[in-house]
């Protein structure tokens, strides 16, 4: 009897004398425990994924990128921003601008200057606070209303450079050398003549821009009267337009090829060289990110 009561009853380890379950008895208790355990992990867990995924989102936006729609069709057909049509909404790079100025044939958003009073666009804006919150909240993600005051079109020439239109063959130069702007669009019922303007020379600290509808934006040859009030200051710039991100069916990049560089004949290599810079500094982002990325989904596959 006394040997039937050991067999079924506690185990004791010789070892340590402590006593131990029945073998039979482990497999149920460990998985009453792991789904209790897995079931109000979760729930304890989700506030803080929502709470860190909104902090994160606003911060990416204030500091790294942010999703802009400007509804113009002075960037056709670059950018869809025409009435009627799902207009483009852009990543904008915040990051580039801070260690190197803008170059020409880069996309760039700004806020207008002063002198730039004639917008491209109206927005119609609720006087009732809840949806003004409501579209504040939906602007850190790219949903909201556009602002009037921001602007996107491409940098033609930049400090010290002296811009000018057109040259015998309808092209604009920058010192005196005509531009290779394959980017350029003639909307159907403006013509393809350019609208003439004086040399400029571009102000210390600005850029000039202008858009690639050629002959349907109001840039830097028309706000504040044109010449050096049409100049845009640096300062003003938000970040290079990088990606188009919406609709789906016009996911790419955008183009930025130098119009000057182009028409001076620049060696392949070195026309190339932004891409490749590009590239290389994308790979240890992507890398790093799926990293954080496979250690998440681990730490949770271990903890749960």
């Amino acid at each position: 009897m006394a040997d039937v009561m050991r067999s079924t009853g506690p185990e004791e380890d010789p070892q340590d004398g402590e006593h131990r379950d029945a073998p039979e008895e482990r497999p149920a208790r460990r998985w009453r425990s792991s789904g209790k355990q897995k079931k109000g992990s979760f729930w304890r867990e989700l506030p803080i994924l929502i709470v860190t995924a909104l902090v994160l989102t606003v911060l990416i936006q204030a500091f790294l990128a942010r999703v802009y729609v400007i509804p113009s069709q002075s960037m056709e057909q670059t950018l869809h921003g025409c009435t009627g049509c799902n207009n483009d909404r852009v990543l904008v790079d915040k990051v580039s601008y801070r260690f190197t100025d803008p170059e020409p044939g880069d996309v760039v958003v700004f806020r207008g200057p002063p002198a730039w009073v004639q917008n491209e666009f109206h927005v119609q804006e609720s006087a009732n606070p809840v949806a003004q919150f409501f579209q504040g909240a939906a602007s850190l993600i790219g949903f909201g209303t556009p602002d009037e005051k921001d602007f996107v079109k491409r940098v033609i020439a930049t400090q010290g450079q002296t811009v000018e239109c057109c040259d015998t063959e309808n092209r604009v130069t920058v010192d005196g050398k005509p531009l290779n702007e394959p980017y350029v669009y003639w909307e159907p019922g403006r013509g393809n003549e350019q609208q003439d303007f004086e040399a400029v020379t571009v102000p210390p600290g600005h850029i000039w821009v202008m858009g690639d509808n050629r002959n349907d934006s109001a840039d830097s040859r028309v706000q504040g009267g044109g010449g050096i009030n049409g100049a845009v200051p640096v300062d003003n710039v938000i970040g290079k337009a990088q990606v188009i991100v919406l609709p789906p069916t016009r996911w790419q990049g955008i183009g930025d090829p130098n119009p000057q560089a182009d028409a001076l004949g620049a060696p392949a290599w070195q026309a190339g060289l932004p891409a490749g810079v590009g590239f290389a500094a994308a790979f240890p982002v992507v890398w790093a990110g799926r990293r954080l990325v496979r250690g998440g989904l681990l730490r949770s596959r271990e903890r749960h």
